[in-house]
């Protein structure tokens, strides 16, 4: 029986050197890693959600060949607690511009612009000053224009004439 426990334990060694030789050589390969570095977890990041509100005036700009879009707005404002007297809705020169847009002046005004846009179901928000020469007023105001994102008509476009 002596001699079965010696050929048991040779086996035994003969296949612990076989898997440590194995293991050193997926090591060596680099296709096991020991010692792991830690991946950085993403931070998220925080997404502004805005101020609404109802102190600023609101011009709304309808630039889509809908009529109506921008007194549809202007009663949405109103029902969401702005004044009657605080929101202007006008039609645009334009009828072609493609996404509803929030503008506002002035960075302490971004967060107000940001809280209007999720009030009007989501819009872009951006700075400009382009629309500051139609507060006649001096009061903070925001912009709203209406793109055609939020129109109900589509766009017309020219039938292609047959050549002759």
């Amino acid at each position: 029986m002596n001699g079965w426990v010696v050929l048991l334990w040779s086996f035994v060694a003969a296949l612990v050197l076989i898997i440590a030789g194995i293991f050193g050589s997926l090591v060596v390969m680099g296709r096991i890693t020991l010692f792991p570095e830690a991946v950085p977890s993403a931070t998220p990041t925080p997404v502004e959600t805005g101020v609404i509100d109802p102190t600023y005036s609101v011009m709304i700009l309808n630039a889509t060949p809908d009529e109506g879009l921008d007194a549809q707005m202007s009663d949405l404002l109103i029902n969401k607690g702005w004044a009657a007297g605080t929101v202007f809705a006008s039609p645009s020169d334009s009828e072609d511009f493609a996404t509803t847009t929030v503008y506002y002046v002035n960075d302490e005004d971004e967060l107000a612009a940001i809280g209007l846009a999720g009030v009007i179901g989501g819009a872009e928000v951006r700075q400009s000053d382009f629309y500051a020469a139609l507060n006649d007023t001096g009061a903070k105001q925001l912009t709203v224009v209406i793109g055609l994102d939020r129109s109900t008509s589509v766009p017309e476009t020219p039938a292609e004439t047959p050549a002759s």
